[in-house]
């Protein structure tokens, strides 16, 4: 993909040099497609790929941005004419959101006239490819990558155009066939009654938190928390360095200008926001607690519907104990100025550059989170002989306690969010909450800390 990039920064310039001695036509190329990430949704890396992909191939791309509603989308799809439209998304509520898209374009009849590529980390291809094209009287197809939205242009464009032998690729069929409705008897002779606590010890020491409320932290020096940047995600993840190589070779050296260039341009704002706060358990609840030993605010969670019966919410004292818990909670950044600055990347067609910074980024906003989740274990006092000292160790989650981040299965609801910004007060350190509970800066991120030794990651399935 990095080579990719550049051969695409190439082509551009090429064509911005050649085009003044080029005669003008009235085409708009092969195609024209409307790209924007759905309403709600921050996340535009994927598909800003997609666009430089697409418009280097002879495309002509619209691409509208982030957080777009549909009527946006219509409304250009109309004034520029578009043979496709592509709707992207990060967040497992922006498949709702694409399924009430495509749901709208049937109200309006315009399915047959956009055939629709959808893509993003949340989808699957059996979801777009079976259940939405089920719905949609258009067509509509899955785009893994750029790469795959790149073929699917190519065979839209052949189709429309009536090139003998064009086709679109089959559909993807589901290896288990779709249930209709949960076995809910089934279930049911296997697991105790809702509302059970799993088999979660009870009997573990709390530790005595440092303080009671919030502190805020800033100025944090990139050499604190690099030691936890995830190598692996950040050079096979995010920029697409696939074997040892070329990790070694191009990898490692990029890495290292990075690393110097963010501190020399002063791109990085690291800052945090936490605190410990009184708490108990009560079912799937998970009860915070004021001064009083009232109730101050609760984060419901799921629970699993078979196995263990795990719900977050067991690792903490249940509020007939008569004992409280304590709860941690932090939310990192790394500032608005790195995310300017890829802005800045991808406008000036600098791709290799805006893929590399922002890859790199997100995984050093996870890096200054492990690096914090750290901190909170020594402060707490459970940093034991078994602490990891390095990367590896962190994966293998070498510590007691757990760091689970809003959207994960253990903690699913993004709505979270406003309580724990109502909590920590993060506009203190730059982040502030969008209405559809996102994080700005997007290099931020947020979690629940736990110290219980049991507690451990894992799928609450079952339930959405």
């Amino acid at each position: 993909l990095p080579f990719v990039l550049q051969s695409a920064e190439v082509m551009k310039t090429a064509v911005a040099y050649l085009e003044p001695h080029m005669e003008k036509t009235d085409a708009d190329g092969k195609g024209t497609i409307v790209l924007a990430t759905v309403r709600g949704d921050v996340h535009d890396i994927g598909k800003n790929l997609v666009d430089i992909i697409l418009s280097n191939n002879g495309y002509n791309v619209v691409n509208l941005g982030i957080k777009q509603p549909v009527s946006a989308i219509l409304e250009a799809a109309e004034q520029h004419s578009a043979d496709v439209i592509g709707m992207s998304g990060l967040l497992v509520k922006s498949t709702v959101i694409m399924k009430e898209n495509l749901e709208e374009l049937n109200g309006r009849g315009l399915a047959e006239k956009y055939p629709v590529i959808l893509g993003g980390a949340a989808l699957t291809r059996a979801y777009v490819e079976q259940d939405l094209h089920e719905i949609y009287q258009g067509e509509v197809r899955y785009a893994r990558d750029a790469f795959e939205g790149l073929r699917l242009m190519d065979a839209l464009m052949a189709v429309k155009r009536g090139v003998p032998g064009a086709s679109l690729p089959e559909l993807k069929q589901r290896r288990v066939p779709k249930r209709e409705a949960p076995v809910l008897d089934e279930v049911r002779e296997r697991v105790p009654e809702p509302g059970g606590r799993s088999d979660v010890a009870t009997d573990n020491p709390v530790p005595e938190p440092p303080f009671l409320g919030t502190r805020v932290v800033k100025g944090i020096q990139l050499a604190e928390y690099a030691s936890w940047l995830d190598e692996g995600a950040l050079f096979k993840g995010q920029w697409g360095l696939k074997d040892k190589e070329t990790i070694e070779s191009e990898g490692r050296p990029r890495l290292r200008g990075w690393l110097d260039r963010l501190q020399t341009d002063h791109l990085l704002e690291a800052a945090v926001v936490y605190g410990y706060f009184p708490c108990v358990s009560k079912g799937e609840d998970l009860i915070v607690l004021d001064e009083d030993g009232g109730e101050r605010t609760r984060f419901t969670f799921p629970r699993q519907e078979r196995g263990r019966r795990l719900c977050l919410a067991d690792f903490f004292r249940p509020e007939e104990s008569g004992e409280t818990d304590v709860l941690a909670l932090q939310m990192v950044t790394v500032g608005s100025k790195v995310g300017e600055a890829t802005a800045r990347l991808f406008a000036s067609d600098s791709y290799r550059d805006y893929l590399e910074l922002h890859g790199l980024s997100v995984q050093l906003a996870e890096a200054l989170a492990e690096y914090w989740h750290g901190r909170v274990r020594a402060e707490w006092g459970i940093a034991g002989a078994s602490e990891p000292t390095g990367i590896e160790g962190m994966l293998r989650t070498e510590y007691q306690g757990c760091r689970y981040s809003l959207g994960y299965p253990a903690c699913p609801d993004l709505e979270d969010r406003a309580k724990i910004a109502a909590l920590l007060k993060p506009e203190r350190i730059g982040v502030v909450l969008s209405e559809e509970y996102q994080l700005h800066p997007e290099q931020s991120t947020d979690a629940f800390v736990v110290h219980h030794p049991g507690a451990s990651y894992f799928n609450a399935g079952g339930r959405r």
